[in-house]
């Protein structure tokens, strides 16, 4: 990781695992989702350390703050190095919420969970 190197905004996102491709770090771009000081980013902005976005995903709204630049995809434990995590505990809480109510929602009709499926609630739950 170089901090003089100049990464464009999309390219970090993806590199800090923000998001699963790059082309989907410059969509969220270019819908606003991704914001500096409440202000939306173009995919081209240049990063630099220091800096908090905010950035909305489907399931949560992240806040980061950059602390490394690096232009290629870095391992999962090399990502404190590149962002520290800002996200409010009560959003990471919802986001966990949704996807337990998301496993415990079953059509009406479709009897008892499976056993995979109990385990599954139980993974969930606990």
């Amino acid at each position: 990781m170089a901090d003089e190197a100049e990464v464009r905004i999309d390219k970090w996102l993806w590199a800090a695992r923000v998001f699963k491709t790059r082309a989907l770090a410059t969509e969220a771009c270019r819908a606003g989702h991704v914001k500096l000081e409440g202000v939306p980013v173009k995919p081209a902005r240049t990063v630099h350390p220091g800096e908090i976005y905010v950035v909305h995903t489907a399931a949560l709204t992240r806040t980061v703050r950059v602390a490394g630049v690096a232009e290629r995809r870095v391992a999962a434990r090399v990502v404190p190095t590149m962002l520290e995590d800002l996200t409010p505990p009560e959003e990471l809480e919802r986001m966990r919420r949704t996807a337990v109510d998301q496993v415990l929602a079953r059509p009406r009709g479709t009897g008892r969970p499976t056993k995979r499926e109990r385990r599954q609630i139980d993974r969930w739950l606990g």
